[in-house]
């Protein structure tokens, strides 16, 4: 049972990072997961069901429809910008300065 030592840690620090005690746990349907739940949260429901996180998948490209607009260089000074100091890096790596030394 090797995978129960971070499986315990897991749910022992999540609680605590998040102040909350949850009521609902949804995974996946590891057998470790059970036990640890057991006696860490008991209180909570163990969701298995297939497909029991796909709301959260779902708000996860709601997110990503969000953010798309906002990447990439919109102007060509910030082009510009990134492209310079992506070459200096770049002459950083190979030597061609003595900043990095």
């Amino acid at each position: 049972m090797l995978a129960l030592a971070p499986a315990r840690r897991f749910f022992h620090r999540a609680p605590k990072t998040l102040k909350v005690t949850p009521s609902q746990v949804v995974t996946d349907a590891a057998p470790v997961y059970p036990a640890v739940l057991d006696e860490l949260v008991p209180s909570a429901w163990h969701h298995v069901e297939r497909h029991a996180n796909n709301p959260i998948e779902a708000d996860h490209s709601q997110l990503q429809h969000r953010l798309k607009p906002m990447r990439g260089l919109r102007t060509d000074r910030t082009a510009q910008a990134v492209i310079a100091g992506h070459a200096l890096i770049q002459h950083l790596r190979r030597g061609h300065y003595e900043l990095g030394i």
